[in-house]
């Protein structure tokens, strides 16, 4: 049980930022980003790149993977959903043009890297640390950590500045916004990159942790939007509590029916939540 409890403090933590992150951007945008997912997979190949290809340290490699993340998110922003936005396109357009980069930049990766697993080297492996009859390793207390102090950051950033509350603005009544004289693309642009800051950090924190593949994005992401749906999307703390929610079911069935179980679990979970209860433990109807 220990253990139990262990596996799901470490899920929570990526599983909340990538549904932060996705929340983010589907707010301020009311469409599905698929390409949200293959922005988590560029942060664990950015830092394979930097790291294990050209050796860089271990933290600067982590910077500039984040940093480029972000910026992968805002140059699919600007050359592609921005243009279609101007043409007036709907949601369902949208959905199917981040559907169809997702792919491109999947073979990208692919052909650059290789379809084969790449693991990142993050120090000299060692036992994990005893801690109430389980085991947890430096990276995975790490991974709790970093993700803890993203969550606090991203929620003070949103309430105290004045960025933070265009985002909120823009994401709650678009026209009000443009009204009060919010540059919605600009905001937008600043969302995307914030967004896809934390998919690139939960790619890299994921990468530590187990192997990199160029298909890995699309799972993670799912989780993610899982976690967002349940918890409420449009809600810090829903994000969390989503995440906390799925983590607890997946990693209890996990135990009791099998690992191979949990996905199916976190699709069972969604399904309930969009015929029962759609707005989430914490959303708004």
């Amino acid at each position: 049980m220990a253990q139990i409890i262990v596996n799901i403090i470490i899920a929570t933590g990526v599983t909340t930022l990538i549904a932060l992150g996705f929340a983010l951007i589907y707010q301020t945008t009311h469409f599905f980003d698929f390409a949200y997912g293959i922005i988590l997979t560029s942060g664990a190949y950015f830092i394979f790149l930097f790291k294990e290809w050209l050796h860089f340290p271990l933290i600067i490699s982590a910077i500039i993977a984040a940093i480029l993340s972000a910026l992968l998110g805002c140059l699919i922003d600007f050359f592609i959903y921005r243009q279609l936005r101007k043409q007036g396109a709907t949601s369902l357009i949208l959905l199917l043009a981040s559907l169809g980069t997702y792919t491109v930049l999947q073979n990208v990766i692919s052909i650059i890297f290789g379809d084969t697993t790449r693991t990142i080297r993050s120090g000299i492996i060692k036992e994990g640390i005893s801690f109430l009859d389980a085991r947890i390793t430096s990276v995975q207390i790490s991974i709790v950590c970093v993700s803890l102090l993203l969550v606090i950051a991203v929620a003070l950033f949103l309430k105290k500045t004045r960025t933070g509350q265009a985002i909120r603005a823009v994401a709650n009544d678009p026209q009000l916004a443009e009204i009060a004289g919010i540059k919605s693309d600009r905001i937008i642009g600043v969302t995307f990159a914030l967004g896809s800051a934390l998919a690139g950090v939960a790619g890299i924190l994921i990468s530590f942790d187990i192997d990199v593949t160029p298909t890995m994005g699309m799972n993670s992401m799912m989780a993610g939007v899982v976690a967002a749906i349940v918890g409420g999307v449009g809600s810090i703390s829903g994000a969390l509590l989503g995440a906390l929610f799925l983590s607890t079911a997946q990693n209890v069935g996990a135990a009791f029916i099998g690992f191979q179980w949990q996905e199916t679990i976190a699709f069972i979970l969604l399904l309930a939540f969009l015929l029962l209860k759609p707005q989430g433990f914490l959303g708004k109807s």
